[in-house]
């Protein structure tokens, strides 16, 4: 029930629903609205206004089909510090636009969200999708990276050279795709130091957000410090980081499936790169 009011939705928002050419897109969110930081302190968070809404808009706009899952199929959690028109270029309509559209899906509402969780995806088939996109928050740092129904997902997509994209903390989702995500983590989390383990996306080029950003935005955290910085695992992991020149402006790498976009100015580049593979 929860996939057909996700279409109804899209139907209402004028769409085109049944449409041979459309493609189905599968938006993946965290659980979670918060992250653990060191010393037992936590960050209140989740996901970011504009890396969702502007991909999302875009392609509902184009005449495709969006579901959304999380790991466990709850509702997923604005961070309502992102609700700032500075991630939309100073648009102040633009962002009051967003966020009515995310309204409008009930999309991190307790008891009408249409999320479904990724075991549901599976069942439904993996085929069923024509692309995956994860966007970021800090939220994806908590649960995402570790997900195993995740790492399913992205391995059959990967093996299929399915479009996968990730913007900003999104592309950390990429280690549940380790053999043994958790145990890697765990090793970041205690030295930064690991063990190679043979991954799927070791000789890729991507970008997240860089450990520079992290610094330059530790404030946010309000004194807590991140266990480990995405860039830093991702590298450990065997990907190749190619990062902006400019601090906050917008970067895109694409290599094979993956696309990857590096922080919030980045979202509508990444939309952009995900509606050239849809045609």
């Amino acid at each position: 029930m929860k996939l057909i009011r996700t279409l109804a939705v899209a139907l209402a928002l004028g769409t085109t629903a049944i449409n041979a050419q459309a493609g189905n897109v599968l938006v993946v969110l965290s659980d979670t609205g918060r992250l653990d930081l060191k010393d037992g302190k936590v960050f209140e968070t989740g996901f970011y206004l504009n890396e969702l809404m502007q991909p999302v808009k875009a392609l509902l706009d184009a005449g495709h089909d969006i579901t959304f899952a999380t790991p466990k199929g709850n509702a997923p959690t604005l961070d309502k510090s992102s609700v700032d028109k500075m991630h939309f270029a100073g648009n102040e309509t633009e962002m009051q636009a967003s966020s009515a559209l995310l309204e409008k899906l009930n999309l991190t509402s307790p008891t009408k969200s249409p999320v479904i969780s990724l075991t549901r995806v599976e069942q439904i088939g993996y085929d069923r999708f024509d692309a995956v996109f994860v966007p970021g928050g800090h939220a994806p740092m908590q649960d995402l990276l570790v997900s195993p129904e995740l790492g399913k997902l992205l391995t059959d997509f990967h093996a299929k050279g399915k479009t996968t994209a990730l913007v900003c903390h999104g592309p950390i989702a990429l280690l549940s795709a380790l053999p043994d995500a958790k145990g890697f983590t765990s090793q970041l989390e205690a030295n930064g130091a690991t063990k190679k383990q043979d991954w799927i996306y070791a000789g890729y080029k991507f970008t997240v957000i860089s450990n520079n950003e992290e610094e330059m935005a530790k404030g946010l955290l309000n004194g807590g410090e991140m266990k480990f910085y995405p860039q830093s695992a991702l590298e450990a992991a065997g990907a190749s980081f190619v990062s902006n020149k400019t601090p906050f402006t917008s970067n895109v790498v694409v290599d094979r499936e993956l696309i990857t976009g590096q922080n919030p100015a980045s979202a509508p580049a990444v939309a952009a790169e995900l509606l050239k593979r849809l045609k």
